[in-house]
């Protein structure tokens, strides 16, 4: 058993994704010590660690964002320029792509969202504002009544127990980890259409029903060459096993046309590898593109698989009964489910040009840190979601809920804006995508309040959302503005000696501390009136493409997790 040590601090924040480090920023940038822990050894969660590139919306280089999260897009920018071997075109770029992916106008290398997230963070670190406590995780919590007083983090390295004390802690883990181990009060899975009046959710109450994982990896294409992975384990199963609501095995290039949610082909490569904008898998998320650099230094491309074959929904990382070994077991299946999607690809995918298989596909471990060539950790899209004063409803922002240019509804205690449309992966119940559009919305201050506990905040995609509308309010800009929601929240109360309850029961506490936001953190809370009531498949030609309602809600007929 290793030593235990004390640690105190103003803001005990635990989970290094991106609402925990805008967190962490935002409350340093107020005058406030905190204390931010990661599992990983990277800061940065689903643009890093997983390995995601970021998923934003259609206005984020014309319209209103975050400074925060302007500089951290800037930085990373700013990090190819100096230090990347651009071309002149590429480097003259202001609004520079390094991936020319189509899911974003900003496609870009894990690492360097590493060094530029180091980069914002170096200052605070040096003034010892910001103390990082890397491959630490949570393993207990105490509360009493109403507060957490403690929080109790294993050293992933050495198996020394750090206890952590602090007037405000926020939970951005990514499974909503220390909601259950304060014993804050929670939602897994799907709520019911009784629950909820949405009109997309489920029939009853479904904790099973929580979206797919994926095990992301980089790969490059080499012609010729062979850097064949081996057979996984469970290889045979995902080859031949058909889920009733998917059109045919995994091991394929058919996926769901979720406009129709009937089966269409989608393959690696159509035509020009160096086209910009071609309909294939390769294009979406590639996240290096030759073109934009020097040819005798860079000869490939680099995408990014994050595709739909690769999604894992056997089985539910968290609920009643699942144990550390379940989730643990649930991790390997998806982790050898996307090596499998890799072997399937390099030996038995029909090709582009006639034949099977690209053996010249190859892993770059170097790009994600890690020695198997896959992500850090798994990408996931759901966690424990807190019982908060308010939650955020289908009919709040849906397009297809709301009278037709009206907009999304608008919160008076708004604390941040963003965008997405509701886009849920198949489900670890069986149920089928749901993609809804969604007008621009905002963040309601009430989403972030807990219903009883009085210092302890969700600061990532575990706030007062739906299962339906955590699918629009759990991408990368969005965590952000969570995040630095919360940690704005944090250092007014401790400014004001308050409680978070105490600023959302309070009119003038709340514009106060809305000022703080807009005023001295320069946080856009609003929508322009000429965006808010757009619909992302009218904005303005070239902004990357949203999907549309489906036209019902498919459950697979065995239902239940499998």
């Amino acid at each position: 058993m290793g030593k235990t040590t004390e640690l105190e601090t103003d803001l005990l924040v635990v989970g290094g994704g991106l609402g925990g480090v805008a967190a962490a920023l935002t409350a340093a940038r107020l005058g406030r010590r905190v204390v931010l822990t990661e599992e990983t050894d990277w800061l940065g969660g689903q643009l890093t660690a997983q390995a995601v590139p970021s998923d934003e919306h259609p206005w984020i280089e014309t319209g209103p964002v975050s400074p925060g999260y302007r500089e951290l897009r800037e930085r990373i920018r700013g990090y190819y320029r100096r230090n990347y071997p651009l071309t002149a075109q590429a480097l003259a770029e202001p609004a520079l792509n390094p991936g020319l992916g189509n899911v974003s106008r900003l496609c870009h290398e894990p690492r360097v969202g590493v060094a530029a997230l180091d980069e914002m963070l170096a200052r605070y670190v040096s003034a010892a504002r910001i103390t990082v406590l890397y491959e630490h995780t949570p393993v207990a919590a105490t509360a009493e009544g109403d507060r957490v007083t403690s929080v109790t983090l294993r050293d992933g390295r050495s198996g020394d127990l750090r206890t952590v004390t602090a007037p405000f802690v926020a939970d951005a883990t990514e499974l909503g980890d220390l909601l259950e181990l304060a014993g804050a009060e929670h939602v897994i899975g799907a709520e019911s259409q009784e629950q909820t009046g949405e009109p997309f959710a489920a029939p009853e109450p479904d904790w099973t029903d929580q979206q797919a994982i994926t095990w992301c990896f980089p790969l490059e294409y080499r012609p010729g060459e062979e850097h064949v992975v081996d057979k996984p384990a469970s290889y045979d199963h995902w080859r031949t096993h058909t889920d009733p609501f998917w059109p045919g095995p995994q091991l394929s290039w058919m996926k769901i046309d979720i406009h129709t949610n009937g089966g269409r082909e989608n393959r690696i490569f159509e035509g020009d590898m160096d086209a910009v904008r071609l309909p294939d898998l390769w294009h979406f998320r590639r996240i290096r593109a030759r073109s934009q650099f020097d040819p005798e230094l860079v000869d490939t491309d680099i995408s990014l698989v994050n595709w739909p074959n690769t999604d894992y929904w056997e089985a539910p990382l968290i609920g009643p009964g699942i144990d550390e070994a379940a989730r643990t077991r649930a991790l390997q299946r998806c982790k050898e489910l996307s090596l499998s999607y890799l072997h399937w690809m390099q030996t038995e995918a029909p090709r582009h040009d006639g034949g099977h298989g690209y053996p010249g596909l190859r892993l770059r471990p170097d790009l994600t840190g890690t020695a198997d060539g896959l992500a850090k950790a798994a990408y996931i899209r759901e966690a424990r979601r807190i019982q908060a004063r308010f939650t955020v409803l289908e009919q709040h922002v849906a397009v297809v809920d709301r009278p037709e240019g009206a907009g999304a509804v608008q919160f008076a205690d708004a604390v941040g804006i963003g965008h997405y449309n509701i886009d849920l992966h198949p489900s670890t119940a069986g149920v089928n995508y749901v993609n809804l559009e969604c007008y621009p919305f905002q963040i309601p201050l009430g989403a972030l309040v807990p219903v009883r506990m009085r210092n302890l905040l969700p600061a990532c995609k575990n706030i007062g959302t739906t299962h339906i509308t955590n699918g629009s309010y759990r991408l990368h800009p969005v965590e952000w503005a969570i995040g630095e929601a919360v940690g704005a929240l944090a250092a007014y109360c401790l400014a004001h000696a308050t409680e978070p309850h105490a600023v959302a029961d309070s009119a003038r506490l709340t514009a106060d501390y809305q000022g703080l936001l807009t005023g001295t953190l320069g946080i856009t809370t609003a929508w322009p009136e000429d965006i808010r009531r757009t619909r992302p498949s009218q904005a303005a030609k070239g902004a990357t493409p949203l999907l549309a309602m489906p036209d019902r809600r498919v459950k697979s007929p065995a239902g239940g997790a499998r």
